[in-house]
Formats: structure tokens, sequence, C-alpha cells
């Protein structure tokens, strides 16, 4: 591809007897390594839902896309992308330090970028080109043991320094701004809180789609759907818990289905759930296309995501659109995205997760409620408004 021949420029213009810059043109390199082919989880769908509409918003821009291994053409979304390859894939922390360190600083200086967009936690130690990052959470400081030992080394060493590079930075929620301010005395005034969108792929189903997503995976019945990674921060040994208790008490043929990849430190998780009582009532589906999610999520009778912390728990509003009521965690950012149109329990206790299992279960109403709160929450999030005020992050890293 033919670059645009200058980097950027300056025009002025008069406002209030003042002389303003005008930005006109820039060359923004972006990390898009986690944009991966069939594959796309909280990072990937975050940097694919913002840069389709940012290179689109914005075509008077150049944007270097920087992929760690060979990529799909879908995501080179319009003609002003230019995607880059710059391996080995970057997948341990000695290979992180060499991308970010070496690998970054050399491309930046070859196409001559004005600024550098990270949305996966980490930055370039070692170039002066400004940086936007994104910090998702600080799960790793909250919830050490979910995460490999190596990686948490790395975490605990150079989060400060990445927060501290970084001319700007953007996060997901109120509660991880207020975490990373605390954490390591960031300055309030460098975090912008864009939020998260929900795909609009997410839709009610019909009672016959109802039906038949119930007959594929669940012999017809009713059921409780847990949606994303499996991973010890997600809590699922006390939803498993939290489901013994719900079926002793209430004699039920309702099942729980468990919808997402096997991550890190499963082990414990699936060798507990071959002598799980109820066993036969428990259907792990395994990662599954996204279409087939929307058709698990949306023929569910509740959500329940118990997870220990969360930056922003996509999963909860993904329910809500398709018009399924949710249980979720309390004293997290849940509570603060889904506000009054969800049940919350404390993840630490399952006894209280089966509570708010039984609640729903026994009362309709309250259902019915929850669903019409979370048609109206949902109206407040969507993709649009985060890549605008992601673009705003940017043009502040810039300055």
């Amino acid at each position: 591809m033919i670059f645009l021949q200058q980097c950027w420029c300056l025009f002025t213009l008069k406002s209030g007897g003042q002389q303003l810059p005008l930005l006109l043109l820039m060359r923004i390199a972006v990390n898009t390594r986690f944009l991966l082919k069939d594959y796309l989880e909280g990072y990937g769908n975050f940097l694919y839902e913002t840069f389709r509409r940012i290179t689109e918003n914005h075509p008077e821009h150049e944007f270097i896309f920087i992929f760690d291994r060979p990529f799909d053409n879908r995501f080179v979304f319009n003609t002003n992308v230019t995607p880059v390859v710059a391996g080995p894939p970057a997948r341990h922390p000695l290979l992180w330090k060499y991308w970010y360190d070496i690998k970054i600083p050399a491309l930046l200086k070859k196409y001559k970028a004005d600024i550098f967009i990270s949305c996966d936690g980490f930055c370039s130690l070692h170039t002066k080109v400004p940086q936007c990052l994104v910090v998702h959470d600080l799960a790793f400081i909250h919830f050490p043991s979910g995460i490999k030992k190596s990686h948490l080394l790395f975490y605990k060493r150079y989060t400060p320094k990445f927060l501290a590079t970084a001319r700007a930075i953007a996060t997901v929620s109120q509660f991880s701004k207020n975490d990373i301010t605390r954490q390591y005395n960031t300055a309030a005034g460098k975090i912008d809180v864009v939020y998260n969108g929900v795909k609009e792929i997410f839709r009610p189903l019909g009672i016959e789609e109802k039906e038949e997503v119930k007959k594929k995976y669940t012999e017809g019945k009713e059921y409780f759907v847990y949606a994303g990674a499996i991973h010890p921060r997600k809590n699922l040994m006390n939803l498993l818990k939290a489901f013994s208790v719900f079926k002793k008490r209430q004699q039920t043929g309702m099942k729980l289905v468990l919808t997402g990849r096997l991550a890190w430190k499963y082990e414990s998780f699936t060798a507990s759930l071959k002598t799980y009582k109820y066993r036969n009532d428990v259907v792990l589906t395994g990662y599954v296309p996204e279409e087939e999610l929307v058709s698990i999520i949306g023929a569910a009778y509740g959500m329940v995501y118990p997870s220990f912390l969360e930056g922003f728990g996509v999963p909860v509003l993904e329910a809500m659109k398709c018009e399924v009521p949710v249980i979720t965690s309390s004293g997290s950012a849940m509570q603060e995205v889904a506000k009054e149109a969800a049940l919350y329990a404390n993840p630490a206790h399952h006894t209280d997760i089966a509570d708010k299992m039984m609640l729903l279960y026994k009362d309709e109403n309250l259902r019915k409620e929850m669903i019409q709160k979370g048609k109206q929450v949902i109206k407040e999030y969507n993709w649009d408004n985060t890549a605008a005020l992601l673009w705003q992050c940017i043009l502040k890293a810039h300055q």
C-alpha cells in the first residue's frame, strides 16, 4: 500500500481570538496481535469492534496494524489499513519483552508512526512515540492464583512501568479506573473510561428457536447458562456447589450449561466434574462459534456469571440483550455495568449464589421485571460509543 505522504500536519483555526491547532493526518500504529481468526475473545473483540469503526470513521488517517503471526484478511478493515506481521508470536513473557521493546520500536521508526495504540495492557518501554494504553482490569493483583507464575511476575514488574510510560490510558469501567488509580497512584485525569459494547448479533430468540436449542443441548429441559472461559477466576467450582444446593432444594429437571474454552488451571474443575453428583445435568460445550453462543444464551432460563472479578463483564450484557435475566457477582464492575437489572450474589459464598438461583426460579414476576430492566440498561452500551470515546483518548495521547 502506498502511504499517505505526510505523517501529520497542522492547520490553524481562529476561535475566540485564539489560533487552535487542527490535526489533519496521523500515522497510527496499532497492536493487533489479539485479532485471531476464529478465536476472538476479550481483547480481540475489543480491538475488532473499536478499530473497525475507527478506521472507517477516520479515513484521513493511516493505520498500521501490527500482527505477531499471519492474519485473516477480514481484519484489514479498510483501505487506510496497512497490515504488518512482526513475529515471532508473542505468547510468553520473554517473547512479550522482545516483541514490545525490540520489534515494536523498530516498526514504529520504520513506518514513522505518530502514535502507538495497545489494547492488551502492555506497551513499549523503548520508544519515544506517544502511546495510548488500554487496561481492562487488574485481575492479576486481586486473583494471582488465576494466572501462570511467569506471567504474574511479568505483570507485577512491568504494569507500573507501562502505566507511567503511556501518554493516555483507557479502561472499561469506573471500577477499573478507581482500581488503577488506587493501586498505582496513577493520575485520574490520565485515565478515560470507554466502557464496552455488545454486538448486534445478540438478540432475543423466538419460542420455537428456544425449543430447538434446548432439544440440542439439554434434552428439552430448561437450563441456567454460564458463558466465558473456564479458569479459576470465573469461580465455576462455587457455581457447581450452588447448582447442587439448587437441585437438592428444588427437585427440578433444570440443567446447567457451561459454554467456553478450557483456558488455565481447569484440571481440578474437570476432575471434580467427573464425580459430581449432578454430572448428567451439567453440559460442557467447549468453545462455540459466536452464532451458536447467541443461541445458547438466548434459550437459557437465566445466566449465572459468578466471576470473582471483572473489569466489565460483557457476557452479562450479552444475556440482557437476549432478554435473559442475570445473576452475577457483587463487589466488582458488574454492579456498575448492570445496575438494578441483575441479581447479585457474594461470589465467595456458594449458598448465596444458590439462593439467587432459587429466587429467580420461583418468582416469575421477578424474572419478567429483570428482563425489562435489562432491556433498558443495554441501551447505554454500544460499540459506536466505545469507539468514539477511545478515539478521544487516542487524540489526548497525541497532544
